[in-house]
């Protein structure tokens, strides 16, 4: 018998324990659990070198407590033990570091919209909380066979939310195109956190000549500070520059 083996995570422990019991007692399923998002990588990192992986993680979406306005998802590191981990950023660790790993949302009430950046940051299914047994197994089940499994009445507003954001990534990648290709490694270095004087010292400019660069970038997007600058720049998917080598290429020009 094949067996499934699946990751629970969430930091409500009565839940948490009351679901990998019932998990466990299917024959087919091999099932552990985990308090929060560094300690569920680690459990996968530890899982993986021991040649067991995981198949499935099901991620409890206000994982760390909710967060307002759904904000976009950030990769987790697993040595951030302090840190406030939210479910979908958790599912973005997931599929930057084992991309194999199927990953279900499991939440309290349907957010389309948060459903859909669930989606967009690599699950494979939103369930609610209260679903039957028999329901999360079939999707468990589903997801291994790579179906995306969403509750009825939220299909539309995920699709509604998605063909948005598909329309926001394109006119943010039109912007970014705009840009000069000094400008483009420039806006990579504000996506990396790094402030005037770091991207004069790394790209061997002055301070005076990366602030113009600076403003022009902000003013070719439209925005007006920074943050948005990174944020549209993040939408368009163009990565931080790569502080422990050189600026990279992809297909001729900057990623």
């Amino acid at each position: 018998m094949v067996r499934i083996r699946v990751l629970v995570v969430d930091d409500h422990r009565i839940f948490a324990e009351s679901l990998a019991a019932a998990l466990a007692a299917e024959p087919d399923v091999d099932v552990s659990a985990a308090g929060s998002g560094p300690a569920a990588l680690r459990c996968l990192e530890r899982a993986a070198a021991e040649g067991r992986r995981f198949d499935v993680l099901l991620v409890d979406a206000d994982l760390g407590g909710k967060v307002p306005g759904g904000r976009p998802a950030v990769p987790v590191q697993a040595g951030d033990e302090d840190g406030l981990v939210d479910g979908i950023s958790l599912v973005t660790g997931v599929r930057s570091a084992q991309p194999q790993v199927r990953t279900v949302v499991l939440a309290e009430k349907d957010d389309a919209g948060r459903a859909a950046l669930a989606l967009q940051a690599g699950a494979s299914g939103w369930v609610a909380k209260d679903c039957s047994l028999n329901r999360l197994l079939t999707v468990i089940r589903g997801v291994l066979r790579d179906e995306t499994h969403l509750p009825p009445a939220l299909l539309t507003g995920v699709l509604r939310e998605l063909t948005a954001a598909r329309r926001h990534r394109t006119e943010s990648e039109r912007l970014v195109e705009s840009l000069t290709p000094r400008e483009r490694e420039v806006l990579r270095c504000m996506v990396a956190g790094l402030g005037r004087k770091a991207v004069a010292e790394r790209l061997y400019l002055s301070p005076h000549t990366v602030r113009t660069h600076m403003q022009n970038v902000l003013g070719k997007l439209g925005v007006h500070s920074t943050l948005a600058a990174v944020a549209l720049a993040r939408r368009a998917g163009v990565g931080p520059v790569d502080l422990a080598g050189d600026v990279v290429e992809r297909g001729g020009q900057l990623a």
